[in-house]
């Protein structure tokens, strides 16, 4: 599986559907060595406005636009590539919450779900509902893991 994701969004010109855009993503970032995240889409509106397009900049932990959404593509290397470490006892380091609503399909490779209480192993095919809980995501095995995201703005 491509690393960066290519893009092709569609539109309408002249009553008829068309391809606008057919590309490469060009807004990825990296925030840890292999860590490569790129937020394909945004919204922030309900209903969306289709012909809206949104330049949005990639960070680790989002800010989802109140009522809009994120679509976001993240490939998760193994934590010993990231130099993680979690004692026996301690949270992940990378613990966090998100106040989303999150749809995430595991694409490719596996990776631990952990949250307060518990984890779970999650492979190729797998899907996720986060609901804004705190969780960090542990790829302890030797490859990659590729997973798509979409964040909506949510209320506690």
């Amino acid at each position: 599986m491509k690393p960066i994701p290519r893009r092709i969004i569609t539109g309408i010109k002249n009553g008829k559907s068309i391809i606008e855009k057919d590309a490469i993503v060009s807004n990825v970032s990296e925030h840890f060595p292999g860590l490569i995240i790129s937020d394909i889409w945004s919204t922030d509106s309900m209903p969306v406005k289709l012909e809206e397009e949104k330049v949005i900049e990639n960070t680790a932990f989002p800010h989802t636009p109140k009522k809009g959404s994120y679509f976001r593509y993240v490939q998760i290397p193994p934590d010993k590539d990231l130099g993680i470490v979690t004692p026996k006892g301690q949270p992940h380091p990378l613990m966090h919450q998100t106040e989303t609503l999150d749809y995430i399909v595991i694409l490719s490779g596996e990776i631990w779900l952990i949250v307060d209480e518990g984890e779970t192993l999650l492979q190729a095919g797998d899907i996720v509902v986060q609901r804004g809980t705190n969780h960090a995501w542990s790829n302890r095995s030797d490859l990659p893991c590729i997973q798509l995201a979409i964040l909506l703005d949510a209320e506690k």
